[in-house]
């Protein structure tokens, strides 16, 4: 059976540049790539990859994705201290997983999110 490795979800952004900086210097995120013409680029932390395009049209939706991890804690208190948009402190939710949510500067919602372990 094949096997799926990696998702690289399309953020919509309003201003490119600025959404660069908050990912940078908000969410930890190193710029991997950008596409000449500026109006296309791709960050990356660890093993997560978020393209991001500039709409220019003003009409896309914000989307949402959820990014699993093992140390929900540790990366609150890290996003919290650098200023990020945290729209959700940490929340058990009803279906068992832990999550808080951020907004970057365009609406999206990240929602980083503690899977239930086998022990709860």
């Amino acid at each position: 059976m094949v096997k799926l490795s990696r998702i690289a979800p399309e953020f919509p952004v309003a201003d490119l540049q600025r959404s660069l900086d908050y990912y940078e210097k908000k969410l930890g995120f190193q710029v991997a790539a950008q596409i000449p013409g500026g109006n296309y680029a791709i960050v990356e932390r660890d093993e997560i990859a978020i393209h991001l395009f500039e709409d220019e049209s003003g009409k896309s939706t914000p989307v949402a994705v959820h990014i699993f991890t093992l140390d929900l804690e540790t990366l609150h208190a890290e996003l919290h201290s650098r200023g990020a948009l945290v729209s959700q402190n940490i929340e058990r939710k009803p279906w068992g997983n832990r999550d808080f949510r951020v907004n970057d500067d365009a609406g999206n919602e990240i929602k980083f999110t503690e899977p239930l372990s086998s022990s709860e």
